[in-house]
C-alpha cells in the first residue's frame, strides 16, 4: 500500500494518501487515471472500456496486451503496482532531458572538495556508532535510521529554542518559595533548593525526549521487505 501511495504521489495522482485499495472505484478510477495520463496505450475512443461494468474483465485484458505478469482478478494489488511502475518508466523515458538537467545542478562536483559518502562502507558505519553511542541512542540494524534518530535528538538539543532556553537564566531573588521560614537564610536556603528540584525536572524532561527519540528511530518509516512477500501459489 505504502509502495502505491509513493508511486501515485510520484506521478501526481490528485489524492494518492486517500485511496483504498479495497474499494472497487478508487482501483478503477487509478487505472483510469493511469492510462488517460500517463500511458495512453489505447485510443480515446476506445479507453471507454476501462470503465463500464465489465472495466475489471476490460482491466484485465488490457494489462495482459501491456505484458503484465500478474493476473488482474487474482492479483489485484501486485497488478496495480506492476502498472504503476510501467507508467513511472514512462513518465521517466519523456522527461528523462528535464530530470537528468535537474540532478546535474544539484549533483556535487570534486571542484567543491566534497568526497563522495558511501553508505554502505565499514567506516561510514563506525562512524555512525560512535556518534549513537555518543549520544546514548539504541542500536538499530539501518545505519540511515540511525543517523536520522541522531539528527533528530540533536535538532532537539542544540536548535535554536533549545539553545534559547538553556542561556535563561534563574536567580534567587525571582524565585517564590511559597512559605515562610521566618528567617531570611532559612528562605534564601529554599529558594535554593526549589531551583535545584527544577533543575532535575528539565534533566528528567530531557532524558525522557531522548527516550522518545530513540524508540522512534526503532520503528520511524518502516519499509517494505519485499524478499518476504509471495504472489501466487
Amino acid at each position: 500500500m505504502l509502495s502505491i501511495q509513493r508511486k501515485l504521489r510520484t506521478l501526481q495522482y490528485h489524492s494518492p494518501d486517500h485511496i483504498s485499495l479495497s474499494s472497487e472505484d478508487d482501483v478503477k478510477n487509478i487505472v483510469n487515471w493511469l492510462e488517460n495520463q500517463k500511458i495512453r496505450y489505447y485510443s480515446v475512443r476506445d479507453r471507454g472500456v476501462l470503465q463500464g461494468e465489465e472495466w475489471r474483465r476490460n482491466t484485465a485484458s488490457y494489462l495482459k496486451q501491456l505484458k503484465c505478469p500478474y493476473g488482474f482478478e487474482k492479483h489485484q494489488n501486485a497488478a496495480l503496482d506492476w502498472l504503476l511502475n510501467y507508467a513511472v518508466r514512462l513518465e521517466f523515458a519523456e522527461q528523462k532531458d528535464n530530470i537528468n538537467d535537474r540532478a546535474a545542478k544539484l549533483r556535487i562536483t570534486e571542484d567543491e572538495n566534497v568526497t563522495p559518502l558511501d553508505v554502505n562502507s565499514v567506516q561510514f558505519k563506525n562512524s555512525v556508532n560512535k556518534l549513537r553511542e555518543y549520544l546514548r541512542i539504541p542500536p538499530h540494524h539501518d545505519y540511515l535510521q540511525v543517523l536520522k534518530a541522531c539528527r533528530i535528538l540533536v535538532e532537539k538539543r542544540l536548535g535554536a529554542n533549545a539553545v534559547k532556553r538553556s542561556g535563561d537564566k534563574m536567580t534567587l531573588s525571582t524565585q517564590e518559595i511559597g512559605f515562610d521560614l521566618g528567617e531570611t537564610s532559612l528562605n534564601e536556603a529554599g529558594k535554593a533548593l526549589r531551583l535545584l528540584h527544577i533543575d532535575e525536572l528539565r534533566l528528567l524532561q530531557t532524558q525522557i525526549n531522548e527516550a522518545i527519540v530513540a524508540a522512534q528511530s526503532q520503528t520511524a518509516d518502516p519499509k517494505t521487505d519485499t524478499t518476504l512477500g509471495q504472489v501466487g501459489r
